[in-house]
């Protein structure tokens, strides 16, 4: 039976600002209908403080007194390293580089995790003007010459879920600063008084979902009229309805209060990833693993040779009544030759094994792609076996394709690192004849898999950092354009389309297809003042990207070998170092400003400023000038960058 409790704490809960558009609480509040019995819960993420270095250099100085650059080691070479995808949309060689060795608090013992974990606190606690005892190391990582340190606000020793910083250095200095920490005036007991166990009755009641064996923590909840609550939070999943979320119950009355979801989703015969789709054709593709990135190739954990799709990256099955299964070689000597047929239903002939191939073949692609770039172990990524290069390990991506429980439709699920990634595609029906398999639509599993990158970046690797509506809309976003990154197969920069095949439908799946031409996409900033949905609102993200990889492509060429030299030059490189290295940057549910101002500082931070007018440009021609604020247009670039200067 529902309980008058849970639905009081719903109706307690609701917050709206007087007098105020409703996109005003894009950045700071997301809605969501939960459980079977459709209640609205609406979730609150404090507003930040945001700085970056190309506009608070005065910061550096400070910085400096903290964290010497002498105890930094300048690297020279990068190191050889929920989520829905929505039906329809409305509104080198291994052992050629040092290995780093595990260090404490989830930083590599060559990058001075020590130092660094001081320095980082050292500079809160000043800048913050807080006692040490005011806040707590979360997690941090460095790559080439940079840091990046995450904590969080705490109160007598209990750490907040939603009041974080984080902090980036280059070479000792600040290069970006946000902070979401709140008042403690007014804050809840510390000691819990609601027994856990009624807790997660009250969560998995509300949201029609059972608590897995992810153990609850007491966490501090700000709240939206400015007081602190202590919740128990809680783990539940659904697998029927393909939900999984955190959910932060009252630890002294019970009610539910807020929560976060987690969905977003050898020699193989596969269409390779750089191809849209199945009607593309196949090729038999020979040991595309990249050993700098996967040591052990893709079919090892460290512990076990597996002669099927299983490895340390992924595991690809499919879920019949509970029982997983996978797809073995087909003949020895890890040979996976199976030919998807699409004008048989997706469960006849060789089908099943051809799309667990093709989904373990592009999974695995896109993690050795990731590591290439920056996520690695000791950035929160997914897998199995860490090498002791930092990080928690033991959370390959678990994928399941031809899942049933929904229709038109693919997730990614990102929990905290430690935990696995769940990614499950569904099939398609919007075309005559037999359904078709999201796997086989090259930009579906890719924006899937893009979720698990841009939510444990943002944020330190705790997932939790993509939740408000704003920021889960750049999340889809990102995704959008990773997909077509990875399908952008030469200089000439075409529009782009998701979902042409699983649609049937040459226009795609989103609103508008990709385009540097305002008539074809006239999407601006000021468009999410009417949107309202994470997908639409990612459009926008995905269509600006898409104008600052022309840009790019323009100024600087293009580079074949993008997928495997992250230290060329040409445009295709730059634009992918430059989403990555923006995402850490950033702070912990960011807005479409801090997002741009994230890739300003990440182009200072790795190429010394010299895309800066570019990208000024290009976001300012869609609205997103220096002077833009509260979905409002501007066009305004720095004065060094306007024509005449």
């Amino acid at each position: 039976m529902f309980s008058r409790l849970v639905l009081l704490a719903v109706l307690c809960t609701s917050y709206v600002v007087a007098e105020s558009p409703a996109y005003i609480k894009h950045a700071t509040h997301s809605k969501r209908t939960v459980g079977r019995r459709g209640i609205q819960l609406e979730s609150y993420y404090p507003p930040k403080k945001y700085e970056t270095g190309h506009h608070a250099r005065a910061l550096e100085r400070r910085m400096e007194s903290y964290f010497p650059p002498k105890t930094y080691e300048v690297r020279t070479s990068r190191p050889i390293a929920a989520h829905v995808f929505d039906g329809k949309q409305t509104g080198g060689s291994p052992g050629k580089e040092a290995r780093d060795e595990p260090g404490p608090v989830g930083v590599s013992k060559r990058h001075c995790a020590e130092d660094f974990k001081k320095a980082t606190m050292s500079f809160v606690e000043s800048h913050m003007n807080l006692s040490a005892s005011a806040f707590t190391w979360n997690a941090g990582y460095g790559i080439k010459d940079r840091q990046y340190g995450y904590a969080r606000q705490q109160h007598d020793g209990i750490p907040f879920a939603n009041a974080v910083v984080n902090v980036a250095l280059k070479r000792g200095k600040m290069a970006s600063f946000g902070s979401s920490f709140v008042d403690t005036s007014n804050i809840a007991d510390s000691k819990p008084s609601y027994d856990l166990k009624k807790a997660i009755q009250n969560a998995e009641e509300m949201f029609s979902a059972s608590h897995n064996a992810f153990e609850p923590t007491l966490e501090y909840l700000a709240r939206p009229d400015g007081s602190v609550a202590l919740t128990h939070v809680i783990q539940v999943r659904n697998d029927y309805d393909a939900t999984w979320d955190e959910v932060f119950v009252d630890a002294h009355t019970g009610d539910v209060l807020a929560a976060n979801t987690f969905i977003a989703d050898a020699t193989y015969r596969a269409i390779p990833i750089e191809r849209p789709d199945l009607r593309a054709g196949y090729e038999l593709i020979k040991d595309p693993q990249d050993l700098s990135a996967s040591p052990l190739g893709w079919h090892n954990d460290g512990v076990e040779n597996y002669t099927s799709t299983i490895g340390n990256n992924f595991i690809v099955v499919t879920n019949n009544t509970n029982t997983f299964t996978q797809t073995n070689q087909s003949s020895s000597g890890l040979i996976f030759d199976y030919t998807y047929d699409d004008t048989i239903a997706p469960n006849k002939g060789e089908n099943v094994d051809a799309s667990r191939t093709q989904a373990f073949y592009l999974g695995n692609k896109v993690h050795d792609l990731f590591y290439k770039y920056g996520f690695t172990e000791d950035a929160f990524n997914f897998q199995t076996e860490n090498f002791g290069k930092g990080g928690v390990g033991g959370d390959p991506v678990i994928m399941i394709v031809h899942d049933e429980s929904d229709i038109n439709n693919a997730f990614f699920g990102t929990p905290p690192d430690g935990q696995s990634g769940l990614c499950s595609m569904h099939f398609f029906n919007e075309t005559k004849g037999p359904l078709r398999d999201s796997v086989f639509d090259t930009a579906v599993p890719v924006h899937e898999f893009t979720h698990g990158l841009t939510n444990r970046l943002t944020g330190g690797g705790s997932g939790r950092c993509l939740q408000s509506l704003e920021s889960s809309g750049l999340g889809e976003g990102w995704s959008d354009a990773v997909a077509e990154w990875t399908q952008q197969t030469s200089a000439e920069v075409k529009d782009f389309v998701v979902g042409a095949y699983v649609t049937g439908d040459s226009k795609g799946i989103r609103i508008h297809p990709y385009s540097t031409d305002p008539e074809v996409n006239p999407l601006r900033y000021s468009s999410l003042q009417e949107l309202d949905a994470p997908h639409a609102i990612g459009t926008v993200w995905a269509n600006i990207l898409h104008n600052i990889y022309a840009a790019l492509v323009e100024e600087h060429g293009w580079s074949s070998n993008a997928w495997t030299d992250p230290d060329s030059t040409e445009g295709n490189v730059v634009f992918l170092n430059l989403l990555i290295d923006a995402l850490p940057l950033q702070p912990c549910n960011p807005t479409f400003l801090e997002a741009r101002d994230a890739w300003i500082e990440a182009d200072e931070d790795e190429y010394d400023g010299a895309n800066k007018c570019l990208l000024w440009r290009v976001f300012a021609s869609r609205g997103l000038g220096m002077k833009a604020k509260d979905y409002e247009d501007d066009e305004t670039v720095p004065r060094e960058c306007q024509s005449g200067y």
